[in-house]
């Protein structure tokens, strides 16, 4: 009974400690904008640092109405973070004056 026990324990430590599921949506930053840009017509429309480590990018298609989020790190490897469709931009609205600052 402990040898099932011990078993069921440790295949299931295995099964945890193995790579994160978005691992697979990882690639060379290069490889990925080809792909954005050839399949799905999209482009590069916003970034922005997340932190020291990583920049997150935004790429959208007015033709496809699809966007991509990216998160690309300074190894030149981008991981998909979000991907859909019906993309609408929002215009910046200016805020009231004495609004906001």
């Amino acid at each position: 009974m402990y040898k099932r026990i011990l078993t069921a324990g440790l295949l299931f430590g295995m099964v945890s400690t193995g790579p994160p599921a978005h691992a697979a949506g990882c690639a060379l930053r290069d490889a990925m904008v080809e792909k954005l840009t050839e399949t799905y017509a999209e482009r590069l429309t916003a970034t922005g640092l997340q932190n020291a480590q990583s920049m997150v990018e935004i790429w959208t298609s007015d033709e496809t109405g699809t966007f991509t989020i990216l998160v690309t790190r300074p190894n030149g490897i981008s991981c998909l973070v979000s991907a859909g469709e019906h993309w609408t931009p929002v215009p910046v609205r200016k805020s009231p004056e004495g609004v906001g600052g």
